[in-house]
Formats: C-alpha cells, structure tokens, sequence
C-alpha cells in the first residue's frame, strides 16, 4: 500500500464508531454478497437483517436461495448497509462488513434468541420463519469498510461494531418482557426517546430491541437508534436508566427554544 492510498483512511475515532453502529442497529435490509460455489463469482443478493443482541448481523434465508447453497459452501460473505438519501447517493455513509456467515441450529438458544430479535425487527417475517426451508444465520463479523461521506472512510475491526459486555446475556433473559411491558404501559417515554434522542418526528413508537449500548426504535418503515450515556455494567441496570432517559427527554423537549441576540 502507497502512501498516497494510506491517506485516504482516516484515524477510526469514537464519532466513525458511533456512525458505524448506527447503520448496523438501522439496517432494515442490506445487500449480501456471497461467493458462487460452482464457478467462484461474486454473487450479491439483497436480504432483510437484524442484529443479534451484540450488534452481529442476522439474516433468515431459504435453501432455495442461491446465497443460502453459497454460504453452505463457503461461509465468508460481505454484508453492505446504509440507505441513500435525496441527492447523490454517494454521499450518503455506508458501511460494507466482511462476515463469515454461521448456521443456527434449531431448537439452540442462539437460534430462540435471533429468531426473536429478527422478528421483532422484521414481523412480517412470521409468515415463513417458521417454514422447514427457512433458517437463521449470524454473519459473524470479521472487519468492516465505513464510508461516511466524501472524504470520509475508515477501516473498523469487530471491537469498533459490537458491544462485548457482560450485561448482555443477562439482558438477552429479560429483554422481550422489558421490551413488551415498555411498548404496553409506558408508549409515552418510548415516544420520548425518539423524539428528544434520535431527532425523530412525534408518532406511535415501539421498543424493537434492547441491549447493554442502547435501544432500538420503529415507527413504521423507520428505524432509529438511541445509545444510553454510557453502555450498562449490569442488566440491573436497565430499569433506573430508561427512568432517567425519559425525564431527561421530557426537559430536552420541554425547553424553551434559544433566544436570537
């Protein structure tokens, strides 16, 4: 590698870590890339997605798909996310990560966990979930490219995308009645999280997922994403900061506009 292409890359910093995982937790769909196993080409296909509770994609694929006959072939595959937007579409960030795709078995935990997380995600899903040819994939993350804009491209490692903490599998255990007693008893605050913290319009917002960084968010079609101030130590911890969050949100939203000297 010159010099000159080595100054393309910029320092992965906090602010390229957040971008990054934010696509990941708004991904609704993203474009699969796999590797023919007859003739070796590129093959790239679009599938829906959702993260498992760490922020490793999940995929639901049908064995009459041919990415599902490639990565039973050969498990390494690119996962590129990140919508466009009005204007030149590259301009919008996107991140391309390179994964190495894992079957998951039925009847498993892992398997009850991302069959959860995916649904509650992608619910139009239960349809076929459920079918014998469907199955469940993590795309394990290996690296990942982040472009976030003209002049703006990083190279991220696994650590800078998921969130390793030791509250997760305790909140894996708890998450979908947190999740289900939030969206039935407290919409107001869920309404509040979009709106004071992920700039979202005022409408009916639901919890789609909780984990030890953050929470997920759906109204429809969109799809936000809101970090806690600082990733919990303990699962425990949940209920104390969901409490502060919505005062916090409720004064951000309350407040008087600045005034214009």
């Amino acid at each position: 590698m010159t010099d000159e292409s080595k100054d393309v890359l910029r320092p992965t910093d906090d602010e390229a870590r957040l971008l990054a995982r934010t696509l990941l937790r708004t991904a609704r769909y993203g474009a699969l890339a796999t590797l023919d196993p007859e003739t070796g080409a590129p093959l790239a296909s679009r599938a829906a997605v959702a993260t498992d509770i760490d922020g490793t994609p999940i995929i639901l694929v049908s064995t009459l798909a041919a990415h599902t006959r490639a990565l039973a072939a050969d498990p390494r595959c690119s996962l590129l996310l990140g919508e466009p937007g009005k204007g030149d579409p590259l301009a919008h960030p996107r991140i391309s990560i390179t994964c190495r795709a894992e079957r998951l078995a039925r009847g498993s935990a892992d398997h009850a966990r991302a069959e959860r997380r995916y649904l509650n995600r992608q619910p139009k899903a239960k349809l076929y979930a459920g079918f014998g040819d469907f199955s469940f994939h993590r795309l394990n993350v290996e690296g990942a490219s982040l472009n976030g804009g003209f002049g703006k491209a990083f190279v991220l490692t696994r650590s800078d995308l998921l969130t390793d903490s030791p509250a997760n599998a305790a909140l894996a255990a708890s998450e979908q009645s947190a999740i289900a007693h939030m969206n039935a008893d407290h919409r107001e605050a869920v309404r509040v999280y979009a709106r004071a913290f992920a700039n979202a319009p005022d409408g009916d917002w639901l919890i789609t997922g909780l984990d030890a960084e953050g929470i997920d968010l759906v109204c429809g079609d969109d799809v936000r994403r809101v970090f806690f101030p600082k990733p919990l130590a303990s699962a425990s911890d949940i209920r104390t900061v969901l409490i502060e969050m919505a005062a916090r949100g409720r004064r951000r939203l309350n407040a008087p506009p600045p005034s214009v000297a």
